[in-house]
């Protein structure tokens, strides 16, 4: 099976937005990039947004937390 190229995406995010971002990709030891393709994929595997050709075991590890204490996301 052929492995496509990577797409660019350009998005603009306030200061505090970003340094949150770094702040989560450093703690998981991803890169910026990989790090939003991981919530994007949390994100709509949560909300049943369909992956279109994106297999299950693709980023397998990003069931979303639950928080022991309140019992939510």
């Amino acid at each position: 099976m052929a492995v496509s190229k990577s797409e660019v995406v350009s998005v603009r995010v306030e200061p505090r937005i970003k340094n949150a971002l770094q702040s989560a990709a450093d703690r998981e030891m991803r890169s910026l990039a990989n790090m939003v393709e991981v919530m994007v994929v949390a994100y709509c595997r949560a909300q049943g947004f369909p992956l279109d050709g994106v297999p299950e075991e693709t980023l397998s590890n990003t069931n979303p937390r639950i928080d022991q204490k309140s019992g939510r996301q």
